[in-house]
This record gives structure tokens, C-alpha cells and sequence, in this order.
């Protein structure tokens, strides 16, 4: 007959792959029952949304299963307490933004340029090249990606630390989760640098080959502070052919490059408008500014999207254009802004245990 005892034995042999300690030595088995070769193991993981939950369940029923008199093995999950983790880990290993391997921060000169629209349709363009991808809306004064990702519900807790919300694919974090939809945010700089802090370190990131973060519009302090909290960054100019757009988005990147933060290209937003089936472009906002700002600033230009009613639709709907239509001509063009930043930023898949 199979005691607990050769249960927890077997059980010495699952080890955690990252952390070389078999299952027993880091109490994560609370509880082993035995009735009539029926074993119940209960597993405690560090989340739920652990990466390694499925090999974990498959080993331990294997380990189980070898025992003589064990019939059937039934594994029960649940999460370490925050004083077990804490005792485990002096800093918890999915959590916050260690093991994020590329960061990449959507910025505009000034607002109404389509900046979070890019910084939504960039992060599913990248994570339709097989890519692990995280979306940080930094916006605090209008946290809009919620609404443009149908995502209402708040963020779970689990052990003392936030889980971001996944949609379309995507690992999905925003402060408007937090805020009603009508209420208004009067914030300072240290403020914002604060709560910034938090929904880098305190969410529950995981391994993540990028993390798309929409900026606050401007040059105002906000934008400094927010760029200034995110390490090694590239930041993507959001920019539409006018004028005044362009001389918003030069005083950006002369902003940024003071502070010696990386400009990895312009996107020009709201290019042209495809007039019916005859596909003839309508310039409504000039044209060629991006091309200018490009040979100017001697950034590439990534790309030129068109005024899509998709965008606007997929936004409204909760629904981005990248994820209805993702083999639309602005699709397209997506798709080749996101091959053109993997490229330039050496972005690659991390290795899947």
C-alpha cells in the first residue's frame, strides 16, 4: 500500500527547471492524500499563471503514477502565500520587468495623432511574429487602451502582487483599470513616476520578448518622467503630415535625445485616404511630412499609415484592426513597421522550456 512518505519521495525527483530545487525542498506539496490507491497531491505554485503549470501537473502525475498501488494521481493547484513567497524569493522571479528583454515607448509631440491606436496595432503586429508581448498604457491623464481592448474588468491580486490582464495575446496592463471611466486625474510628477514604478515592479510581467509602453502625449513632465523609469527604451515618434504635428515631434525628439534615450524611427499616422475602389490617395493632412522629419532627424521612417476607418472601428468596438483584419493593406503596413523594429532592435524569441 503507498504511503504519504513515498509519495513525497517520488516527488523529489520533479525539480523546478529555472531553479534547480526539487518540488519538496521548496514546499511547494502541501498536502498528499491516499484513499484506495487514489492519490490527491496539492500543489502550491508561485501564481497561477505560472509558465511552468502544465509541465509541473504532467511530471508530478508521472512521478505519482510509477509507485506501486497508485491507481490514479489528481493534482490540486493552488498559490504560496505572500510570506512563503517571500521567504522563497527575496524578489519573486516573474514579477516586475527583469525579464523583459526589449522595451519599446509609442511617443507623439502633442495628442489627436493616433498614438495609442499605433502603440495597440504595433504590439499585435509584433506578437503576430511569434513574439512573447506585454501592453503598459503609461498614458495617466487619458488611459484609453481599456476601452480600445474591451477590457473592463480589474486586474486580480495574487500574493501581494498584480496580474495583468491578456487579450487578443497580448499581457495587458493600464492604470484606467483602476479609475472610473469619467473621473479625472490631476497629477504631478513624482505622482506619476510613482504609480509608473508600480505597474512596472509590482505586475507580474513574466518572460516577455517586448514590452510596448504608450507614453504620455507632449513634452511635458509627465512624458520626461514616464521615458526616464523605463531602462534601455526605444522610443517610436508618432507623427501626422502637418505642420504643426512636425514641429511638436521635432521638439520631442530633441527632448529625447537630451536625455540620451534611443529614437528607433517616425511613423507618419493619418498619411492619405484611399477614395472608393479607385484607390486614388487623398492627402487630407499634406503630405510627406514623415519623409521630411526622416531626412531632417536622419531616423528612419518605419512606415506611413493611411486614414483607415478599421482603425477607428476596431477602437471604438474594442476590437484593433490588427487582430479583425490583420491581412488589410493597414494591416500590411503593420506588420512590415514591427519586421522593420525586430530587425533594427535584434528582438528574438526567448527559448521555451
Amino acid at each position: 500500500m503507498v504511503a504519504a512518505f513515498d509519495v513525497r519521495e517520488a516527488l523529489k525527483a520533479v525539480v523546478d527547471p529555472e531553479l534547480k530545487r526539487n518540488l519538496v525542498d521548496l514546499q511547494m506539496v502541501k498536502d498528499i492524500d491516499i484513499e484506495d490507491g487514489r492519490v490527491r497531491v496539492t500543489l502550491a505554485l508561485t501564481t497561477l499563471a505560472c509558465p511552468m503549470k502544465k509541465r509541473f501537473v504532467e511530471s508530478v502525475k508521472e512521478a505519482v503514477g510509477k509507485l506501486p498501488g497508485v491507481t490514479s494521481t489528481e493534482v490540486e493547484l493552488t498559490v504560496m502565500s505572500r510570506e512563503e513567497l517571500d521567504k522563497l524569493f527575496p524578489k519573486h522571479p516573474l514579477k516586475g520587468i527583469e525579464r523583459v528583454s526589449r522595451f519599446i515607448a509609442v511617443a507623439s509631440g502633442k495628442g489627436g495623432v493616433g498614438k495609442t491606436t499605433v502603440a495597440i496595432n504595433l504590439a499585435l503586429a509584433l506578437a503576430r511574429e511569434d513574439l512573447n508581448v506585454g501592453l503598459l498604457d503609461a498614458d495617466m491623464y487619458g488611459p484609453s487602451i481599456p476601452t480600445m481592448l474591451g477590457l473592463m474588468q480589474r486586474p486580480r491580486v495574487e500574493g501581494g502582487m498584480l496580474l495583468p490582464l491578456e487579450k487578443f495575446g497580448l499581457k495587458v496592463m493600464s492604470f484606467g483599470f483602476f479609475v472610473e471611466e469619467k473621473q479625472a486625474l490631476i497629477w504631478r510628477g513624482p505622482l506619476v513616476s510613482k504609480t509608473l514604478k508600480q505597474l512596472m515592479d509590482d505586475v507580474m510581467w513574466g518572460d516577455l520578448d517586448c514590452l510596448v509602453v504608450d507614453l504620455p502625449p507632449g513634452t511635458g513632465d509627465p512624458s520626461i518622467t514616464v521615458a526616464q523609469s523605463i531602462p534601455s527604451v526605444s522610443v517610436v515618434m508618432v507623427t501626422t503630415p502637418q505642420e504643426v504635428a512636425l514641429a511638436d515631434v521635432r521638439k520631442a525628439i530633441g527632448m529625447f535625445r537630451d536625455m540620451n534615450i534611443r529614437i528607433a524611427g517616425i511613423v507618419e499616422n493619418m498619411s492619405y485616404f484611399l477614395h472608393g475602389d479607385s484607390k486614388e490617395k487623398i492627402e487630407i493632412f499634406g503630405s510627406g511630412g514623415g519623409a521630411i522629419l526622416s531626412r531632417e532627424s536622419g531616423l528612419p521612417l518605419l512606415g506611413s499609415i493611411p486614414i483607415d476607418l478599421g482603425l477607428r472601428k476596431g477602437g471604438d468596438a474594442g476590437v484593433p484592426l490588427l487582430y479583425d483584419s490583420p491581412n488589410s493593406e493597414t494591416g500590411e503596413i503593420f506588420k512590415g513597421i514591427a519586421k522593420r523594429l525586430i530587425s533594427q532592435l535584434a528582438i528574438s524569441r526567448k527559448a521555451v522550456a
